[in-house]
């Protein structure tokens, strides 16, 4: 059988779990190129790809691009029909690279079934939200894909516009599948597609980066896919609730209601503000469903 996909394990500081990753990637019933990219791990993660019976091919990055840098590398490296996201704290089942090849159909990309150690279900994809957040969703459809563990249709992909490598991290997912949308492509979820993940492991939820990524991310997502009137009113409603932050009591204490971090991200935003213009007018040159007609069918769910 032909190889159809390219696994891509994105990896920083690794050592602790993606063994359990390769292991599972090297027992799938499909046949599959594998490529890690290695963020410029200094634990010893170079060390075990080298040692790894799988040996696969391993793309070392001088610095820590993050997960939207790592693929976005990667997809330049990509020659088959098929690039497959992984996260490198995920363990996927045996058949699930042969349960997502079988079931896309016609669609530009599946999305699996992300699941806790306990089986429970972590995400069936992404869902979006009435001011514009992607969140991971345990019902069907899905708005889009959850880059921990995803097929997409390599050319489609690039059509698009490829992965937004200066997210670094979080949001490349469903700005990814935004845009996916936006040029007239479905997006299906196989729930038998069945990994585990250790949700977290390769970075820490909660902590300022992450929060920062977060808020930044989302904003710059809905700045380039969102309707205009969208983008506008949540990065004026972000702006007017950091300057009234100082006024009010009983502000919640996460990183995310911190004047500094939030004026950091609003920083952020307007350096970046030419070139995401200019994005938004790529992705619109693209697309062959309005915007409007996207966020009415996907916020109102």
């Amino acid at each position: 059988m032909p190889i159809r996909s390219t696994v891509v394990v994105v990896t920083w500081r690794g050592a602790a779990h993606i063994t359990a990753c390769l292991d599972a990637v090297a027992a799938q019933t499909r046949p599959h190129r594998l490529l890690v990219v290695d963020n410029a791990s200094d634990d010893g993660t170079a060390a075990l790809l080298a040692r790894h019976p799988s040996t696969p091919e391993t793309i070392r990055l001088p610095r820590n691009t993050g997960y939207a840098g790592a693929m976005a590398r990667a997809l330049s490296e990509v020659d088959t029909e098929f690039m497959v996201w992984l996260n490198d704290d995920a363990t996927p089942a045996a058949d699930w690279l042969a349960e997502l090849e079988d079931n896309l159909g016609e669609a530009a990309a599946a999305t699996s079934r992300l699941e806790y150690a306990d089986g429970q279900v972590q995400s069936l994809g992404v869902g979006l939200t009435a001011d514009g957040h992607g969140r991971d969703v345990t019902t069907t459809p899905a708005f889009g894909f959850c880059g921990g563990a995803a097929l997409i249709r390599t050319e489609i992909l690039r059509a698009a516009g490829g992965v937004p490598a200066g997210f670094f991290c979080y949001y490349e997912d469903t700005d990814t599948a935004w845009r996916l949308r936006l040029a007239g492509h479905d997006i299906v979820t196989v729930p038998s597609a069945r990994v585990t993940h250790r949700h977290g492991a390769s970075t820490r939820p909660g902590s300022d980066s992450f929060h920062r990524w977060n808020e930044r991310n989302r904003l710059l997502t809905l700045l380039r896919c969102a309707p205009a009137a969208v983008a506008a009113r949540e990065l004026a409603r972000f702006a007017v609730l950091t300057a009234l932050l100082p006024l009010r009591r009983g502000v919640p204490e996460a990183p995310n209601f911190r004047v500094g971090l939030r004026c950091r991200v609003l920083g952020e935003i307007i350096v970046r503000l030419p070139a995401t213009l200019a994005a938004r007018k790529s992705i619109t040159r693209r697309s062959t469903v309005g915007r409007g007609a996207v966020w009415a069918a996907w916020t109102s769910r």
